[in-house]
């Protein structure tokens, strides 16, 4: 897995004791900070200084954080973090149900759940008498078709600056819909509607599989969308919804930043080698096709091509093509969608799984999507199966 870097940019408000080195009239303004003397400083999160979680993108504001589960990590020795984030352009609507949610966590543990209902908010993070050596990792929960967020600044009390967390030997990219987002994992039960405060990718399968597997993720998700259709309540097509449509985007839907929306900010494909990438589309898809042979042909049609896409934009992974958690209708699809492209194009380095379906004794989220519990058999199953296929230990 490979990213850019940027360099490094931080402003100290430290004591006078700390030694301060400034390059001024440079291109590049560089701060060097006395790693031996406690000092208090605040940064621009860039990827010098944080290791990017997913999708994401450096602005004059901060990193913007769109797609579900994108974010960043860093570790650093100090006695108190406090982190100020602000949503786009849309935190200013009234929508009580589409604001970003984002969770910080510290060395592990939940530190900060959050909703960004104000402009700009400041999280405190840590605040203790002595110093020690933490990991921090700020995620978006919800996902991008609602809002999205920025990272403005990290301000600690620390030796020396925050530095990103190695990248780990593995890397996962996961395509999907609203199960991969973690839709609805926290309400109370299937009779609760959409929220964006109920979300949490966190807890979604592509995030626990990721961590049972020691692998850095990417998650490219986004509710009621498929390869050909949208989720349709009377049959009939829904071209809005089709997830090839943003794979190659930065984000999808949500406010601006400076003017400028996630769509139309292209993804840097040569920035990340992911080893697998896993697809896990046609719920929505379903909802459309049925069982009608000429739409589940359009299905399998659709599938072939934006496999090849994604062959094209990630040359040496290995595709995973999964379904079933909500649904297992189009699965016969996909395996001989998969199958058509082998044979077309000679690639056989891809796999398919049926992932087995929701039950109610595990219990339902938000509009019967699936509960933190099948989230869990969900990831356990899939990265069981991405273990043996790609020889991993």
């Amino acid at each position: 897995m490979r990213f850019s870097s940027l360099a490094l940019r931080a402003v100290s408000v430290a004591a006078a004791a700390a030694v301060l080195v400034q390059l001024i009239g440079c291109s590049d303004k560089k701060t060097i900070i006395d790693e031996d003397v406690l000092s208090v400083n605040s940064f621009l999160p860039d990827y010098s200084l944080v290791k990017p979680l997913g999708r994401t993108h450096v602005t004059d504001s901060g990193l913007w954080l769109a797609y579900s589960g994108s974010g960043a990590e860093f570790s650093f020795n100090g006695n108190r973090l406090s982190v100020t984030m602000s949503g786009d352009d849309y935190i200013d609507s009234e929508d009580f149900d589409s604001l970003p949610r984002i969770a910080i966590f510290l060395d592990g543990e939940r530190a900060v759940d959050a909703v960004l209902d104000d402009p700009v908010e400041v999280f405190t993070v840590l605040d203790e008498s002595e110093p020690a050596e933490h990991t921090v990792r700020i995620v978006k929960l919800s996902e991008t078709g609602n809002s999205t967020c920025l990272i403005n600044s990290i301000e600690a009390s620390a030796y020396g600056a925050i530095s990103p967390t190695p990248e780990k030997e593995r890397s996962i990219e996961f395509i999907g819909d609203s199960i991969t987002c973690g839709y609805g994992v926290d309400a109370e039960d299937q009779n609760k509607s959409f929220s964006t405060r109920t979300e949490d990718a966190s807890k979604s399968y592509a995030y626990k599989a990721a961590e049972l597997l020691d692998a850095d993720y990417s998650l490219v998700s986004k509710s009621g969308h498929g390869i050909i259709s949208g989720y349709s309540g009377d049959g009939s097509i829904q071209s809005w919804g089709v997830m090839p449509d943003y794979y190659e985007s930065f984000g999808s839907g949500g406010g601006a930043v400076g003017g400028v929306l996630p769509d139309s900010v292209k993804w840097d494909f040569d920035s990340t080698e992911h080893d697998a990438v896993v697809i896990n589309l046609g719920t929505n898809d379903f909802s459309y096709t049925g069982n009608d042979p000429a739409k589940c042909e359009q299905f399998q049609n659709g599938y072939v091509e934006f496999l090849k896409r994604v062959r094209e934009l990630n040359p040496s992974s290995k595709i995973f093509c999964v379904l079933g958690v909500m649904g297992d209708g189009l699965y016969g699809s996909v395996e001989a969608a998969a199958k058509s492209y082998t044979d077309l194009t000679g690639d056989g380095n891809i796999a398919c799984l049926r992932l087995t379906p929701q039950s109610g004794a595990d219990g339902y989220g938000a509009d019967w999507h699936p509960s933190d519990a099948t989230h869990t058999k969900a990831a356990v199953e899939l990265s069981e199966f991405i273990k043996a296929e790609m020889g991993w230990e």
